[in-house]
Parts: C-alpha cells; structure tokens; sequence
C-alpha cells in the first residue's frame, strides 16, 4: 500500500502561483510513476502532469502547459507541482495519485492510489 496526503491547497487571486506537495509513504519503489489530477464541480478528473519516479521527463496536460511544473524529492518521498499564472478555470480539488510501473498515462484509471485531495479556488 501506498499512502498519499496533499497539501498547499488554498484561495489565489488569478495570475497569482501556488505550490502543491504530495508526501508519499508506505511501499515506495523506483518502479513507479505518480502524477496530479483535478477535479472541478460537475466536470470529469482530468489530468494535469504526470513523472516517473525513476526518470526525469515528466507530462502535462494542454491546459496547464507552459504554466505547471512537476518536480519530485526521491529523498523526501515528495512531489510538488507548481502553479503559476493562475486562471479561474484552475479552480478544482487537486489529486495525487500513484500506480505500479514507470509509464505515465492520462487516464486515472490507471491510477491505484489517491490523496484525499486539497482544494484550489482562483478567484477572478
């Protein structure tokens, strides 16, 4: 089992930066790949970024491309995903989420372990 406990969601004004961290514990591994997701009222989880644990190219959605970053601390078993210039549309709960193997795929259900989520509101 892998735990996942989120943290950094908060109210932003748009066109402001955030920093989200995921702390993972329990069975970790190189082998394995962890990336966010998002959440917003009445809309499917969609993807944001995605990285292997063991490699260093990571994934981002069209959406967040250009402004999100995904970076990982194998020392510290945690993954951040930085938010700038931050739209309304960026309102959602974000997730992490963690699955077996180094692939990264788009599609949470690929996806075996959650968070419990944190909410980011970007106000207008």
């Amino acid at each position: 089992q892998v735990q996942l406990v989120e943290s950094g969601g908060k109210l932003v004004q748009s066109g402001g930066s955030l920093r989200l961290s995921c702390t993972s514990s329990g069975r970790t591994s190189n082998g394995y790949a962890m990336g966010w997701f998002r959440q917003a009222p009445g809309k499917e989880r969609e993807f944001v970024a995605g990285i292997s644990w063991s490699r260093p190219t990571a994934y981002y959605g069209d959406s967040v491309k250009g402004r999100f970053t995904i970076t990982k601390d194998n020392a510290k078993n945690t993954l951040y995903l930085e938010m700038n210039n931050l739209k309304p549309a960026d309102t959602a709960v974000y997730y992490c989420a963690a699955k077996d193997g180094p692939g990264i795929y788009q599609e949470s259900s690929m996806y075996t372990f959650w968070g419990q989520g944190t909410q980011v509101t970007v106000s207008s």
